[in-house]
């Protein structure tokens, strides 16, 4: 289908025929392997070349590369391999799992996005959108994308491959009730139904273009700090992939490691769809409320540029907070906790010195 930039949303939703299923933990998860033994992520026969099609297409028609921001835009993971590694040798498992459950936890909530995309895209905008990611985010994609992080009928998604991840690590270390309240301490709603009607009451107040649709607005601030999420998440991959690797600190036998390496190659179209899209809306004239025409990068400049520092800003203090209580949480009722805390920031400064 190489050839085409039009998909039935039932194509960007198929999955490559699989020889072997991924079970993690004794859960079936989505994607799988081919006979060779290859990996192959969900939903992804026909998604990955489409959006590849979509970006030459629009390269082509506009003579603009495709929007992007580096990994190392962002500060690495907090605490580090090498700080990791230390707390688990001294016996302090406690806030690497609560990492790996915050991340399982927060996957989840990319369910909410299926909720958020018009049904039809090419009103709010003067140019045609036909043959583009933007034409095709309520036919396939963003559902592709929900199903990937929360799993869809009997097949586990990221959520859950995290949590399986962290239980075969740590060899079942934690209860439901007590992943609730370590959710809890880190301000997170373990458990939570979506809710867009809520989502868009709580978005009304942040809005920037009162002359833009309400939700498409909230789509578009959506699928930034999805994607610049996601963009991040490749230094927590890389981090994970390499602490569960180490067969002397964790349980598993290194599958833990390899079930994040699967994660992993299933993000990379996330981060492709949202960013063509975004780069399809920058490059065509928005259509306001009143029939006023705007310059898409008067639209998705500015919004790139707030979500980009709120990213960096806000956001990356929060996470870095509630890693930080969760590890003297972790500490205080320990014998050397003082000690160990200190080390810990001393093995960071040396790091940072290096």
């Amino acid at each position: 289908m190489a050839h085409t930039l039009e998909f039935a949303a039932d194509d960007l939703l198929t999955t490559h025929p699989i020889e072997e299923p991924l079970i993690a933990g004794g859960i079936r998860c989505h994607g799988g392997f081919l006979a060779d033994g290859t990996y192959v992520s969900p939903r992804t026969a026909v998604r990955g070349s489409a959006i590849a099609a979509w970006q030459e297409a629009h390269r082509k028609d506009f003579g603009t590369e495709i929007l992007h921001a580096p990994m190392e835009t962002w500060p690495g993971n907090y605490p580090t391999v090498e700080q990791a590694r230390f707390l688990l040798r001294s016996g302090v498992r406690e806030p690497i799992i609560a990492t790996l459950t915050r991340i399982g936890t927060v996957e989840g909530f990319g369910a909410m996005i299926r909720f958020l995309a018009p049904a039809d895209m090419q009103r709010f905008f003067d140019d045609d959108i036909r043959g583009t990611a933007l034409d095709h985010l309520a036919r396939g994609l963003v559902e592709a994308h929900a199903r990937d992080e929360a799993g869809f009928g009997e097949e586990a998604g990221h959520d859950r491959m995290w949590y399986a991840t962290r239980d075969i690590a740590f060899e079942n270390p934690v209860t439901h009730d007590e992943t609730a309240l370590m959710m809890q301490r880190m301000g997170i709603a373990f458990g939570a139904e979506p809710d867009p009607v809520g989502a868009r009451q709580r978005f009304m107040d942040k809005r920037a273009f009162e002359d833009l649709d309400p939700g498409l607005e909230l789509l578009i601030s959506t699928m930034l700090r999805v994607l610049f999420v996601e963009i991040k998440a490749f230094h927590t991959f890389a981090w994970a992939e390499e602490l569960l690797s180490d067969t002397g600190l964790v349980a598993g036998e290194g599958e833990a490691a390899r079930i994040v390496s699967y994660i992993r190659a299933d993000e990379t179209p996330h981060v492709e769809y949202l960013r063509t899209a975004l780069t399809e809306m920058r490059d065509r004239t928005f259509i306001g409320e009143s029939g006023r025409k705007y310059p898409g990068t008067d639209i998705i400049g500015p919004m790139w540029e707030t979500s980009l520092a709120e990213s960096l800003g806000r956001l990356e203090d929060q996470n870095r907070a509630a890693t930080v209580s969760e590890l003297e949480h972790a500490l205080a009722s320990h014998p050397r906790g003082a000690d160990l805390l200190a080390e810990l920031h001393h093995l960071e400064t040396a790091g940072a010195g290096a």
